[in-house]
């Protein structure tokens, strides 16, 4: 064999594979491929489990609608401890023993801290323990629920608890709209949903253009993607579990003023039109 035959041999077998060089181009240019692929995927899960978790609330306002329509009051959030199922007060005053046995004078266990009774309501699916998880899915994800402990004196009657018991002589219906409302009077105050939880002070809003609404019989809503993580540790989300009636809704948002919880709520009047039509008001 020749050096001329030896390098014909050496050319046949270079251009027969790739060079290291080679192989390491077409990696890297797979690589920016993929990563431009998924960065985009990514946000279409994001966005798809963000509507996903908006549609769940609205089918939860709907079947809060239609256990208020059946029963005249709103249901009871759950306690972590109720499986899924309204969660009382053994008492009407007094430190609370909870149970799952629906009480006369309506007082929930949970008011504002509470999620919603998912299985009293029949939603499915459920979790292992009865509750309703939003599109998340962590066991930090379920959707959670607030409504009003709304009780007030008119003139020598005072009305204890009217949204969520089950006294004929204390509900909505006994009550008034009227009176619910506060027509003629300061209107009342049922849950308050504001903009900035750093302009919150106690129990309010504070200001006008902080106040998206302060008639909100029922609160429904979602930690979102960070339930599993920080939870609610900036100034905004940390007021929808701080365990009062007022709670945050506004634009998403990254970094120190974090938001990404997912809110919405009940008109009262909304409400109220849906007890006329079944004919449980005026």
């Amino acid at each position: 064999m020749n050096v001329l035959t030896l390098s014909r041999g050496w050319s046949s077998q270079r251009y027969n594979g790739f060079s290291l060089i080679e192989v390491a181009v077409v990696l890297t240019i797979l690589t920016v491929l993929l990563f431009g692929i998924s960065v985009p995927l990514t946000a279409q899960v994001e966005s798809r489990r963000l509507d996903d978790t908006r549609k769940q609330l609205e089918q939860a306002n709907l079947a809060i609608l239609g256990f208020v329509s059946a029963y005249g009051r709103f249901p009871c959030p759950a306690s972590n401890t109720s499986n899924g199922l309204e969660s009382f007060c053994t008492s009407a005053t007094g430190a609370c023993t909870p149970t799952t046995n629906i009480q006369t004078h309506g007082r929930c266990s949970n008011f504002y801290d509470g999620f919603l009774p998912s299985s009293t309501l029949g939603l499915t699916p459920l979790d292992g323990s009865g509750f309703w998880r939003d599109a998340w899915g962590s066991i930090n994800n379920r959707v959670r629920y607030a409504v009003r402990e709304l009780t007030f004196t008119v003139g020598t009657t005072t009305y204890s608890r009217v949204l969520t018991t089950t006294d004929a002589a204390n509900d909505m219906k006994a009550a008034t709209m009227a009176n619910i409302i506060g027509v003629g009077a300061s209107p009342r105050d049922l849950l308050s949903v504001c903009k900035d939880g750093a302009a919150v002070t106690g129990f309010d809003c504070n200001n006008v253009p902080n106040t998206l609404t302060t008639q909100a019989p029922a609160v429904v809503f979602s930690l979102g993607p960070n339930a599993s993580t920080t939870g609610g540790t900036s100034i905004h989300e940390s007021k929808n579990i701080d365990g009062n009636q007022v709670f945050i809704f506004r634009d998403r948002e990254a970094g120190a003023g974090e938001f990404d919880d997912v809110v919405s709520w009940l008109s009262l009047y909304t409400v109220f039109n849906r007890l006329i039509e079944v004919g449980r008001l005026p």
